[in-house]
């Protein structure tokens, strides 16, 4: 462990305060960040206090006076090369977030690779910032609409994909000319102190300002409000709980202020009796119990045709007995640690609830004991027979379970799908085209993701990234998102050599 954190420039003590280039001596309190794996201290992270959050952001001002000059291209090239950062240190950065966060090293490896897909595709995207041109209805007039740098992006992540979701926002944001304030979770802190240590000889190396890509590591009870309702953050991408989504949402708003909300998923795939059985089985069982069942696109619903209900519920519950739950830095198992006690608690909590409405568990919902689960915070996955109606299933629990329930027409189906306040992503298992295109037509599902023979977690950088109703709103990562990171402008130029009003107005004096 000890060499990981040399190679990251992990120290015992490490500031929270960064500007890109320089470690700024934080002046709040400590966080000591333990593992989820075992409970022990990794290291400690020594937090900003509002004069440390003012001093970062008079830097983010400056150095988007300079950054939002640079040429796009140029401004992909130096997110090309952190991606070559990346590479070089992923296999270090992925045990970290085992480490702090909890998920299986192949999930903390997939997760540095995503951020590196990111800085691929931000790059080829630096060449494409393109407006449009379109036809005016004046003689001799030019009409096109064009992008520019829009300011400084807020950024605040959340604990289960500890890195990712900065690079999803800041590579964009940076080809965009923009500048970044991050704010991590308070959970795995090391996580981006690690990432700014790796970007780092980037920006010093091609002499860059301080202030592009900022960190500030603080609790909520020392900055309050204060960064979300400061005017000069022009953009904030959130991702969170919908709880914390909404009163963000609410602050920002008051200053008319842009968001990007990622929030809560209550996510389902449909099973129909068309499908590959064997497909849909592995699809369920990885979206339901990866990263412990703490994706925001985690499977919590199936949605099984009642001629097949039984057979899947036999095949699952054999797939649930054969899955390995322990140390996630061991290569054979498959179910990491909960991130931490709080987790546990909403689980334990959670089953009880279930139990209460009439649920039936099938599998699992076991607290681990003993040596090797010394840290508390292991559990069983669940797999459970419930109703789309019961409350706790109209709610988003960050855990392992999993809800089995019944439909006899795909419009039913649909029904059960949407049938709930979240909306981020949906899938269908069917070999039949109809039932498919139905799915993805305007009568089936509403989520801003919604697949056919593929699960709700794992989605690509490429595509827009996000959902509907109380998963927020906004889009992250690939596609046309870049569009929100900058503003955009309408221009018309006239060459001729006379003033004429739009929609033939005569106004003569």
């Amino acid at each position: 462990m000890k060499e990981h954190l040399r190679k990251l420039g992990i120290k015992e003590i490490n500031s929270g305060v960064c500007t890109g280039q320089v470690w700024y001596g934080a002046e709040g309190r400590i966080t000591e960040s333990f593992s989820p794996i075992d409970g022990e201290l990794i290291a400690k992270v020594k937090n900003a206090s509002k004069s440390d959050y003012e001093k970062v952001m008079i830097k983010a001002e400056e150095a988007f006076k300079i950054w939002s000059g640079y040429p796009a291209p140029k401004r992909g090239e130096i997110v090309r090369q952190i991606g070559e950062e990346l590479r070089k240190n992923k296999e270090e950065l992925g045990y970290l977030i085992t480490l702090e966060m909890g998920k299986i090293y192949q999930e903390g490896l997939g997760e540095v690779q995503e951020m590196i897909d990111i800085c691929d595709f931000a790059v080829g995207q630096s060449r494409l910032l393109n407006g449009f041109t379109m036809h005016s209805e004046r003689r001799d007039h030019r009409l096109y609409d064009q992008y520019h740098p829009l300011g400084i992006v807020g950024l605040i992540t959340s604990f289960n994909f500890p890195v990712a979701v900065w690079a999803w926002n800041s590579m964009i944001a940076a080809i965009a000319g923009d500048v970044v304030v991050w704010k991590p979770s308070s959970k795995t802190p090391l996580c981006a102190v690690a990432v700014h240590n790796i970007i780092r000889k980037v920006l010093k190396d091609n002499d860059l300002p301080e202030g592009i890509f900022n960190l500030v590591t603080a609790g909520s009870s020392v900055l309050g409000n204060t960064f979300l309702e400061d005017k000069r953050v022009r953009l904030f991408s959130i991702t969170g709980s919908t709880a914390v989504g909404k009163k963000s949402a609410e602050i920002i708003g008051k200053r008319l202020g842009k968001t990007i909300l990622e929030l809560g998923g209550n996510n389902a795939v449909i099973i129909s009796e068309n499908c590959d059985i064997g497909m849909a089985i592995k699809a369920v069982v990885f979206g339901a119990v990866g990263t412990c069942g703490q994706r925001c696109t985690s499977t919590r619903r199936i949605i099984v045709h009642e001629k097949i209900y039984e057979r899947i519920k036999k095949h699952l519950i054999t797939a649930y007995s054969n899955l390995k739950v322990g140390n996630p830095l061991d290569p054979s198992v498959l179910v990491g640690p909960l991130v931490d006690i709080s987790a546990v608690r909403n689980f334990t909590n959670a089953l009880k609830d279930l139990k209460n409405e009439g649920g039936k568990i099938l599998h699992g919902g076991q607290k681990l004991e003993g040596e090797d689960y010394a840290s508390g915070n292991y559990v069983v996955p669940v797999l459970a027979e419930a109703e789309n109606h019961y409350k706790i299933v109209q709610e988003e629990t960050f855990a392992p379970i999993l809800y089995m329930m019944k439909y006899r027409s795909i419009e039913e189906a649909i029904e059960l799908n949407n049938g709930v306040p979240q909306g981020l992503s949906s899938s269908i298992f069917t070999l039949n085209i109809q039932e498919a295109e139905k799915f993805l037509s305007e009568a089936g599902s509403d989520c801003g993701i919604a697949n056919v023979n593929i699960g709700t977690s794992g989605a690509e950088i490429g595509g827009a990234f996000g959902g509907e109703k109380d998963t927020g709103s906004g889009r992250e990562s690939g596609s046309d998102s870049w569009k929100q990171y900058m503003r955009r402008q309408t221009n018309t130029i006239n060459y001729s050599n006379e003033l004429s009003l739009a929609q033939g107005i005569k106004f003569g004096f």
